[in-house]
């Protein structure tokens, strides 16, 4: 198993910024990435008491897991397509993020590029961006051992729910990245370097004055397919009927991609139905899955 291959132990810092707080529309973007270089205990290990610190208190004052807001204040305001919200992580979850996080854990700071290879032992690797309590990605990291996946969201309870699922499945193909996803594509990755890209089920935003905060924009898929190398798959999925739309227009825009299916696509067998979306078809929600491909030119210089 690798272990982070960004910052030492001697170089793991606590965040000054406040858990308890949501950021603002226009905030700063969330990143940084600390951590320490040795693995935890083995699992079974006692739990760590896991309660919810006070408003304004830092939840691991040690560096042991996710900073509040690994970016700080060093890169640009502008507004956000994610919300993070103060939830209480149970003793389960804490446990997993202060044993795991040092090996298993970067926060997104936008400081450094982040060695691909040495992370995953040189599995191809795909991102996700966003991914709740982590039971999809886990099912898809065990079906796929030889794929690495570097899962991307803001929530710490999920965080620590999907190293725990890693864990306790001897997921070794699992990372998870703390912070903000335009950061860490645009700062902490090399040209190239992506297997494929996964966004299921993002902030659909659904009233108009707030569709600027959607993620899979022109902007945002531009600076994206940088990143994917040749041939590298592009899997968004959403149940927001408008935003489907939204999302095939942008992507059959972007000169760089191609569809592998006329329109929308159906739901590929490698992404599990979760409780979300069946709650959602429950509720006779229309479930859009869209496949594009990196064409097979040389990758573009950095935007």
């Amino acid at each position: 198993m690798s272990e982070n291959p960004a910052t030492p132990a001697s170089d793991a810092r606590a965040s000054a910024a406040p858990e308890a707080s949501a950021p603002e529309a226009d905030a700063p973007a969330a990143a940084s990435q600390t951590s320490a270089a040795q693995e935890g205990p083995a699992l079974g290990a006692t739990a760590v008491s896991a309660a919810t610190p006070r408003r304004g208190e830092p939840m691991f004052p040690d560096g042991t897991g996710p900073a509040a807001d690994p970016a700080g204040s060093h890169h640009e305001r502008r507004i956000r397509s994610f919300q993070p919200r103060r939830s209480r992580v149970s003793p389960s979850q804490a446990d997993a993020l202060r044993r795991r996080w040092a090996t298993w854990g970067l926060d997104i700071d936008g400081l450094s590029r982040i060695d691909l290879d040495a992370f995953f032992d040189g599995r191809p690797v795909v991102l996700e961006i966003g991914f709740g309590m982590g039971e999809a990605t886990a099912q898809m990291a065990a079906a796929d051992p030889d794929t690495g996946i570097l899962a991307c969201d803001v929530h710490t309870p999920g965080q620590g729910n999907l190293l725990g699922l890693a864990e306790r499945n001897g997921l070794s193909n699992i990372r998870v990245a703390n912070g903000d996803a335009i950061i860490l594509l645009r700062e902490m990755l090399a040209p190239a370097s992506l297997a494929g890209l996964r966004v299921y089920f993002p902030d659909p935003w659904p009233k108009k004055r707030h569709h600027k905060r959607r993620l899979v924009q022109p902007e945002f898929i531009a600076l994206a397919t940088t990143r994917l190398a040749p041939g590298a798959l592009v899997h968004c999925a959403t149940d927001w009927e408008p935003y489907a739309e939204q999302m095939l227009e942008v992507l059959s825009a972007e000169p760089t991609l191609e569809n592998l299916h006329p329109g929308f696509a159906p739901r590929p067998d490698f992404r599990p139905l979760t409780k979300f979306e069946g709650q959602g078809l429950d509720k006779g929600h229309i479930v859009h899955d869209l496949l594009f491909r990196r064409r097979d030119t040389e990758a573009e210089p950095p935007r």
